[in-house]
């Protein structure tokens, strides 16, 4: 899957990924796939709480040690 955009959060602090996200989704259309890098643990539910709550897919989440992974689609 190719990713529509790419955010890198990497090195950021929350709430920085999360409203990078918010903000990148805004910037898509209906159907298109981000890809979050992000390096902050506190992603890990952060982001998927966000989604849920704006309605968008978490296709998966990849993590590899110092760098998650996060595949969304624009609903």
């Amino acid at each position: 899957m190719k990713p529509d955009m790419v955010l890198d959060a990497t090195g950021m602090n929350c709430p920085l990924p999360v409203l990078k996200t918010k903000k990148a989704l805004e910037g898509l259309k209906p159907g298109q796939f981000l890809l979050v890098r992000a390096t902050d643990r506190g992603s890990m539910t952060d982001i998927p709480a966000l989604l849920t709550r704006l309605g968008h897919g978490l296709l998966e989440v990849r993590d590899q040690g110092d760098l998650i992974l996060f595949y969304i689609v624009k609903k």
